[in-house]
């Protein structure tokens, strides 16, 4: 995939005053959570469960697969800095693979999906548009299976999972997943990047 052929979203959310957020699923949240913690304008990403009940809301539980929740992020951004589109395009080219479904890699089950949990109609539409650009550009060899689905909650995990990736950076999962996505959001998005983040 070359940035060249990564075309921008054709319409995005327009800033707010206040912070805005954005649920995302794909895959393992210590992967996706790693990524979203170096760009510049977020806030706070926090690992969690979205599509699924409060009674299940839990590792233990998501884990078998049938509680219907997926392993998500909850990104809160300063929308001056960095906008929902950039968001989105991290998330499609970097975060995960959209076009594996119930899966990432090794990962198999409906709790790995690739899913955008939209908050509002406006979030909705700018993904709807982007998924049908990207396809339409045929930036992957495979259709986009990311799934809109309106986010009811969001229940936020176990503290042991926040900032995993940052704590446990010499964990294998973490040495051969999470850090290679860091180091190509690096690589393909530096303009994106926190100040620290840039290497």
């Amino acid at each position: 995939m070359k940035i060249s052929t990564i075309p921008e979203p054709p319409v995005d959310v327009p800033a707010t005053p206040e912070p805005q957020s954005l649920v995302l699923a794909g895959g393992c949240f210590w992967c996706v959570e790693a990524v979203y913690r170096l760009v510049r304008g977020v806030r706070e990403v926090v690992s969690g469960y979205a599509g699924g009940a409060a009674d299940t809301a839990n590792y233990r539980a998501v884990c078998t697969g049938r509680t219907g929740h997926a392993e998500a992020v909850k990104i809160t951004f300063d929308s001056s800095m960095t906008t929902c589109g950039n968001l989105l395009k991290i998330f499609f080219t970097v975060a995960h693979d959209p076009t594996e479904l119930n899966r990432q890699g090794n990962d198999v089950g409906t709790q790995y999906r690739s899913a955008i949990f939209y908050s509002d109609r406006q979030q909705h539409d700018v993904a709807a548009a982007y998924i049908q650009k990207l396809d339409g550009a045929r930036v992957f060899s495979h259709a986009i299976v990311t799934t809109l689905e309106p986010l009811e909650m969001f229940y936020p995990a176990e503290e042991y999972h926040q900032d995993y990736a940052a704590m446990n950076p010499q964990q294998p999962y973490i040495a051969c997943v999470a850090l290679p996505k860091v180091e190509k959001l690096r690589a393909m998005f530096p303009e994106l990047l926190k100040e620290s983040a840039v290497q």
